[in-house]
Parts: structure tokens; C-alpha cells; sequence
């Protein structure tokens, strides 16, 4: 409307954020892993998790938790709008035994695909906060929107697989140099 009959030029161009129509759901996977015990990762990651899940509570969006490590993973939380309450069964989440990155994804996978058969007007986000000391790999959920990938691994040593998968998938990568306030 602003350009009448005149030729379209960038000052025409409005921006108006939208809100997601149906809504948004952030499904976190939290490596609880032997490895992410080691320099306090595990406890750094909980801090951010319940950072995030405040935030997603004051923006009314949805929030799905998996966990996992050993030879397991499971969904603890969700999918619904958390509560102020997350400190409390945070806290209790332990560590230990071996890093199946891809057991997680795969149950991440499979709860943003159910997701999005009861509402595909949602907009899926999966948050994967790990030290990524794994050599297994998986491929991207396709029922994902966006991806962020939060890199808790430490040292010189580097696996560097997390930064890999967000090459890979056209994620969001954050290693924990930028995660960690000094």
C-alpha cells in the first residue's frame, strides 16, 4: 500500500512479527551421560535447561524433555507449558554410563512427530545440549522446524560432532565457551 503506483523499492517493506499460529513446542534432549559429569557439563546444562524453560513458561510455549545416557533414553517432561516449579525435578537428574546420542534423537524424533500429527500448524524446535563424546551419529527428525545445538565439550581433545551435526542439519551451534559467563 505504501508504494501506490510507484516501483517497489526497501523502504515499501514493513517487518511485523508473527507469532506461530499453533503455537510452539521446544523439545530439549539433555545428555546425561558419564562423560558430561566431568567439569560440572551436567549441572551447567540443568542451569540452562531451567533458564530456558522459565522462558518458555513466560512465553506460554510448550516444552518436551528428553533424557539420556547409559543405554537408554527416555521423555521426562512433556510435551506441555512448564510450571515455575523447575529446580525442583532438575535437580534430581543424574549422570552416568555411556552417551547413546542417537537413542535420544530417535525418542526426541518420535514425540515431534507425534507433535505434529495432532498439530501441524506448531512449530517444533529440538534443543540438543550434550558434550557430544560419542562416535555414533544420526540424521535430522523430520518433523523439526529449527535447530540449536548447545556444545558443552571441554579441553583440547575435541570430538567436535555437535558442531558437525549443525553443519549437517542447518543448526543453530553454540559451543560452551559462549554458554559458560566467566
Amino acid at each position: 500500500m505504501a508504494k501506490r503506483n510507484t516501483p517497489l523499492l526497501p523502504e515499501h517493506l514493513r517487518f511485523v512479527h508473527e507469532e506461530a499460529r499453533g503455537g510452539v513446542l521446544h523439545c530439549f534432549v539433555l545428555d546425561c551421560s558419564g562423560s558430561m559429569l566431568a567439569g560440572k557439563r551436567l549441572a551447567l546444562a540443568k542451569g540452562m535447561l531451567v533458564a530456558l524453560f522459565d522462558r518458555a513458561r513466560i512465553e506460554r510455549h510448550e516444552v518436551a524433555l528428553v533424557c539420556f545416557g547409559g543405554e537408554r533414553s527416555d521423555v521426562r517432561v512433556g510435551p506441555a507449558v512448564p510450571r515455575g516449579w523447575n529446580e525442583r525435578w532438575v535437580t534430581p537428574i543424574g549422570g552416568g554410563g555411556g552417551s547413546p546420542l542417537t537413542h535420544g534423537v530417535e525418542t526426541a524424533s518420535r514425540l515431534l512427530g507425534l507433535a505434529a500429527r495432532r498439530r501441524p500448524e506448531q512449530q517444533r524446535w529440538l534443543w540438543i545440549l550434550s558434550d557430544g563424546r560419542t562416535r555414533a551419529s544420526t540424521g535430522r527428525p523430520a518433523a523439526v522446524d529449527h535447530v540449536v545445538l548447545d556444545d558443552f565439550e571441554q579441553g583440547k581433545n575435541r570430538f567436535g560432532l555437535l558442531r558437525q551435526l549443525a553443519i549437517e542439519w542447518g543448526g543453530a551451534y553454540f559451543p560452551c565457551e559462549t554458554l559458560i559467563d566467566k
